[in-house]
Formats: structure tokens, C-alpha cells, sequence
């Protein structure tokens, strides 16, 4: 087949596609919360956070690229996709998607309801009734969204992204336009260590995790837009990764400000869905309202339409008798379902679960750039991983309770960040290798 080229739309149109792929739901609620609690310290709590947020996820876009999309080739065919199953299951029906659901909810639409207290019974369940109907709602347009992969970049990147960039555009100027209070002092974690909290902050995004498969789904849309060469596709890749990453890096700068020059609008709020609320009543009254449900509900929706694609196509790859629409119908569903055990609820479980995985994540992108300079790479790569998974593991633990003081002499420990020096230190001893399996055998 005759390898095609983009025209500069397309490019385009595929860089606002990942964005809005990215633009989702922590990415939005998460922010100005951490600028409101950070205060004072908000820019190294800032910096953390793209670090963890933009950089982390522009440049596992870009290992996707450099590895042909095969970032998890050096490892075991069992350990690959179990990894693999569970940044899908991640990012997927568990945690990612139906909090999409969930925060389109709160913010796009709870304020529009008279009664969001009513309930219903159902399978022996007391469910929140409006909450019920508006996920159904929400994951029966992303399904019928999801159907048909082959116009994600016409559906997504060239018709909603425009409109979901104009209200944000809006949005962020109101925030360094207006005037917002002085910072206050910096709250919990943030007046200790505001940088690594930050970085923490940027795991509840779950954009790196998300990069290793976007990057995936993105190579293969590409192909079906008949770019076939590698060349071409990285390049198209890294364009669209640049364009996905200067649209967050302006959306979290934003929000970040927002949040800290809150002031009194921050006074009893929970969240971030919550600060923006207050910020828009404050001041644009209904029409800011308005905006804000749009902005929200927009993201959640094509973040929505990636994920359960992304996932959709895996596991009809992984499990081939059952049909890709059949997974889309069935994804859609768990989804649904996982959404009505409540925003709150869904975060607090997700967050041990995200303090596990992301070292493994994060070590597999590091590692995929110095592949070429490992004497032995797939030792390597299996090595590597398994240090970050073992001390992954501790920070998990300790957050859910359990005693892990035994780790209380390793630096960032008290951070949650226990895994980062011991994965340094396995990668710069892999460096220094030598023997056999110069060339690495792909398992």
C-alpha cells in the first residue's frame, strides 16, 4: 500500500484529538484544587505537577513512537500483558472512564437539577436517581461515539476539540484577566514538600498510563488514514504529541492560578469540581454556569470516546472472538455501572491503586529511550520494572494504612516517592552491564 501524507488540517486535527483524548477529567478538577491547597508554594507545586501531567505523558507518546508502539517488547509475554491488562482495566472501565462520567455529572450537569437527592431501588442497591440516568445517558453517546473508530479523527479532533478549546480559551483568560485574591498559606503536604506533592498530584490524571495506549490507538488510526511507514507515523506521533502537550501545559497553568488566587471562593469547598463551580457563579453568575457545564462536559466526553476505543481495541486484539463493538457494548456498560459508586468514593480507591502502577509506567518509558544503550536490554528493561513495581508497591501500602516504617531511612519515603532512587539506581546499573544479550531477545 502506498504510504499517504497529512495535510496540515489533519496534523492538526490529530494534535487536538489527543488533547482532548488527555483533556478529561482530572485533568480538570485536580488543578486549581492543588493551586488553592498549594498557595504560597503553588509554583514549585506547579512544576511537579506537569512534570508528572504534561512532560511524563508527551514524552511516553514519544516512546510509543520510538519503540513502533512496541514499548513493552522486552519483557516477558506474561508480565507484558499483564501490565498491559491492567493500565487498560486503569484507564478503562475501572477508575479513568467512569470518573469521566461521574465529574460530567457534578459539574456538567448537577447544577442544572432541582432534586439530586432523589433515589432508586435497583437489585437491591439505593442508587442516586438523576445520577443513574445521566450516566446511562452519557455512556450510551460515548458507546454510539465509540462504534466507529475510523472517524475519531473527524468526530473528535475536527468538530468538538475546536469548541472545547474555545470555551477553555475563555475560561483562562477570565483567570489572569480578573482580579483574584492574594495567595494564602500552603495547606496539608504542600507546605512540606510542595514539588513532589506536586508530581504526586499529576498521577491522579492518569495521563502517562494513558500515553503507552493513546499512543497505540493513534499509530493505528494513522494506518487506517493510510500512513503506513514508521518514519511517517513518528513523525505525525511526536507533531500531534507537541500539539496534545502545549494545550494541557495552558489548561493547567490556568487552573492552577485559578485556584491559587481563589481567596474566600475557596472557603468549604471539597474539590476542584467544587472551586470551579464557585468561581464561575462568582463571576458570570448563570452564564458562567454555562460555561463551565459545557467545558466539562465536552472533555469528559471525547476523553470518554478514547478510553473505552483504546480499550475496546485491545481487548479484541487480546481476546479476538470477541468482537470490537461487542467490547465497546460491553465496556460501556461496566462503565456505567462502576460510575454510580460515587465521584468521592472512585478517587479514594484510586489512588493506592495509581501510587502502585505509575513508578512501573514511568521506569517503562525511561527505559524505552536508553534501550540502545543497554549492553543487555531486555535484562534491563525486566530488571528496572520490577524495582519500580517492589518499591511501587510500599508507597501503595503505606497510603491504604499498612506499616512500612521499615523504609523510613529511604529519601522521599515520607513523600510517597520511596520507588524513585532505587529505579535511578537500577538504570544507571544497567548501564554499566556488559556480557552477553547485547542485542536483546523480544520475548
Amino acid at each position: 500500500m502506498q504510504n499517504k501524507q497529512m495535510t496540515v488540517g489533519d496534523t492538526v486535527g490529530l494534535g487536538f484529538m489527543t488533547f482532548a483524548f488527555f483533556l478529561g477529567a482530572g485533568n480538570l478538577i485536580f488543578p486549581p484544587f492543588a493551586g488553592y491547597l498549594a498557595a504560597e508554594n503553588s509554583l514549585p507545586a506547579m512544576i511537579g505537577f506537569l512534570l508528572t501531567a504534561v512532560g511524563m505523558p508527551l514524552i511516553g507518546l514519544i516512546a510509543v513512537a520510538k519503540a513502533n508502539g512496541k514499548v513493552m517488547g522486552l519483557l516477558p509475554a506474561a508480565a507484558a500483558t499483564a501490565l498491559a491488562v491492567v493500565i487498560y482495566v486503569i484507564i478503562g472501565p475501572a477508575f479513568a472512564t467512569p470518573r469521566a462520567g461521574l465529574v460530567a455529572y457534578e459539574i456538567g450537569a448537577r447544577p442544572f437539577i432541582e432534586n439530586t437527592s432523589a433515589v432508586i431501588e435497583l437489585a437491591g442497591l439505593t442508587l442516586n436517581k438523576t445520577q443513574l440516568l445521566y450516566t446511562l445517558v452519557f455512556f450510551l453517546i460515548t458507546m454510539l461515539l465509540s462504534m466507529f473508530p475510523g472517524k475519531l479523527l473527524d468526530n473528535v479532533g475536527k468538530v468538538l476539540t475546536p469548541v472545547l478549546l474555545f470555551l477553555l480559551v475563555g475560561l483562562a483568560v477570565s483567570v489572569f484577566v480578573l482580579e483574584g485574591a492574594e495567595p494564602g498559606l500552603p495547606q496539608r503536604e504542600y507546605a512540606e514538600f510542595p514539588l513532589t506533592k506536586g508530581i504526586l498530584e499529576g498521577y491522579n490524571t492518569m495521563d502517562t498510563l494513558a500515553s503507552l495506549i493513546f499512543g497505540m490507538l493513534i499509530i493505528d488510526i494513522l494506518r487506517k488514514k493510510g500512513v503506513t511507514d514508521a518514519v511517517s507515523q513518528t513523525k505525525y506521533l511526536v507533531q500531534a504529541a507537541l500539539i496534545a502537550a502545549g494545550g494541557l501545559a495552558f489548561v493547567y497553568v490556568s487552573l492552577f492560578y485559578l485556584g491559587t488566587t481563589a481567596g474566600e471562593l475557596a472557603n468549604g469547598v471539597e474539590n476542584g469540581g467544587q472551586l470551579l463551580t464557585q468561581y464561575v457563579t462568582h463571576h458570570f453568575g448563570a452564564t458562567g454556569v454555562v460555561l463551565l457545564a459545557s467545558v466539562v462536559t465536552l472533555a469528559c466526553l471525547t476523553t470518554a470516546v478514547g478510553l473505552v476505543s483504546a480499550c475496546s481495541e485491545y481487548f479484541n486484539e487480546l481476546l479476538p472472538k470477541i468482537s470490537y463493538r461487542t467490547w465497546v457494548l460491553l465496556l460501556s456498560i461496566i462503565c456505567a455501572v462502576v460510575a454510580n459508586v460515587g465521584l468521592t468514593q472512585l478517587i479514594a480507591i484510586s489512588i493506592p491503586v495509581l501510587v502502585t502502577v505509575y513508578p512501573v509506567a514511568i521506569a517503562l518509558v525511561l527505559v524505552t529511550f536508553l534501550t540502545n544503550r543497554f549492553a543487555r536490554p531486555a535484562f534491563s528493561h525486566r530488571l528496572v520494572l520490577f524495582v519500580a513495581l517492589i518499591f511501587g508497591i510500599f508507597d501503595g501500602l503505606k497510603i491504604v494504612g499498612v506499616d512500612t516504617s521499615v523504609l523510613d531511612f529511604m529519601p522521599l519515603y515520607q513523600e510517597g516517592m520511596a520507588w524513585s532512587l532505587p529505579t535511578l539506581i537500577a538504570i544507571v546499573a544497567c548501564l554499566f552491564i556488559k556480557g552477553q544479550g547485547s542485542t536483546g531477545e523480544v520475548a
